[in-house]
């Protein structure tokens, strides 16, 4: 069982990872405790920096450099319409949190040098 979601967002098809210092991240970023945000989210009681920031660290998590998250974040997550991004986010803490079935095998993602 993985811990990493494969979607589509931007660009292209990417790797999310809320690894561990990730996850420690995200918590400083929110200012609540992991399984708190969990049921923020779950109970749609959200905030815009919740998804914005579970979208970023999971791309960064998935291994991608830190910028291009911020950068995709910014181009295709920024005022974005919510049923785009919320779903991503919430399968992205959901496979953190109960697993995915091996969707994507412990590989971070590669990008392609320019």
């Amino acid at each position: 069982m993985s811990v990493s979601h494969r979607a589509f967002f931007g660009d292209g098809e990417h790797v999310f990872t809320l690894t561990d210092p990730m996850v420690q991240e995200l918590e400083r970023l929110t200012g609540s405790g992991i399984g708190s945000l969990f049921v923020r989210l779950v109970g749609n009681q959200f905030h815009l920096g919740d998804v914005l920031s579970i979208i970023r660290l999971g791309l960064i998590g998935g291994g991608m450099d830190p910028q291009r998250a911020q950068e995709l974040v910014s181009a295709y997550g920024a005022n974005a319409p919510f049923d785009t991004i919320f779903p991503l986010a919430l399968d992205i803490l959901t496979a953190r949190w109960a697993g995915a079935e091996d969707e994507v095998e412990n590989e971070p993602e590669q990008e392609a040098a320019a």
